[in-house]
């Protein structure tokens, strides 16, 4: 597919009216105070080679929207920078995107499209642009706050031993290869947590986050994160399943005596000092060598 089909093919997509039919170099947009975000996923690190296509964009898309999800935000629109791959895979790339913009209610806004050099790495890149957004912080969190997430945790790390398996749950595969992003949960207790982000590098690891940003220590209780019938039959336990990522579940600190509107199971807590603690069952328990996924550890 050449880049002025791919172009064509985008137009027929849906379309933010400031996108002026992507016929221009730039788009105009007017909504405010706006959320910002960006995503990059490279193949090899976010996406296995044999991912299908419509299932990359995808994901490139949900990810970024699981950022504003965790602010709480309308999601406006999404500009994307596609390397073209050729052939037919430019095509099931355009079926997913179309997918998931539709399923989110999401506008294309606009992006660049361009070509690499044979069996070069590709580098797919997108930002989301959100409106009407409480946005709480993650650097907001209180001594005594509760910590919770919404749905379950270890789906997303699963489903990847599942893609290199070749075999097992499709739940779990669905969940590493097309993550939900919870926009309706995000917007419905933004304006009562004190902050929130999304789980994308595992529970331990955006927990220990936010406890820093916000100069507190944190406490997970291992037996209270919520796994789901298909983790658990998978064999993954707990400490495992919490630092494993990909979840793009919310992560949200708030009052001890507020009961989130929304499904979500308290996992820990925020208090006065630093660093993890980590307990099962009540009782400390040691911290494992690595708690999430980081670049380049």
């Amino acid at each position: 597919m050449t880049e002025s089909e791919f172009l064509n093919a985008l137009r027929r997509l849906p379309l933010h009216p400031g996108a002026r039919g992507l016929l221009d170099d730039a788009a105009l947009v007017d909504a405010g105070p706006l959320v910002l975000t960006t995503d990059t996923l490279v193949g090899g690190v976010h996406f296995l080679p044999d991912d299908p296509a419509e299932d990359v964009a995808w994901k490139l898309v949900a990810v970024s929207l699981s950022d504003l999800a965790a602010k709480g935000a309308r999601p406006e629109g999404v500009l994307l920078n596609y390397p073209l791959a050729g052939g037919e895979a430019d095509a099931r790339f355009l079926a997913g995107l179309d997918a998931v913009l539709r399923r989110f209610d999401v506008l294309l806004i606009g992006g660049d499209t361009v070509s690499l050099p044979p069996n070069g790495t590709r580098v797919l890149s997108v930002t989301a642009i959100g409106a009407d957004a409480a946005a709480p912080p993650r650097s907001g969190g209180r001594a005594g706050d509760s910590l919770w997430v919404t749905g379950t945790i270890g789906n997303g790390g699963a489903g990847l031993a599942v893609a290199r398996a070749g075999e097992g749950p499709a739940a779990l595969l669905s969940a590493y290869r097309r993550p939900w992003p919870r926009l309706a949960e995000g917007r419905a207790v933004a304006p009562h947590v004190h902050a929130m982000a999304d789980i994308s590098d595992g529970l331990l690891i955006d927990a220990t986050r936010m406890a820093s940003a916000s100069g507190l220590g944190v406490t997970i209780a291992l037996d209270s994160v919520p796994l789901s019938p298909e983790v658990r039959d998978w064999g993954m336990g707990a400490m495992e399943a919490a630092t494993a990522g990909d979840d793009y579940e919310l992560l949200f600190a708030a009052a001890a005596d507020w009961v989130p509107p929304v499904a979500a199971t308290r996992v820990g807590s925020l208090q006065a000092g630093a660093g993890l603690t980590l307990t099962d069952g009540g009782v400390p328990v040691a911290l494992p060598a690595q708690l999430g996924f980081q670049h380049g550890g």
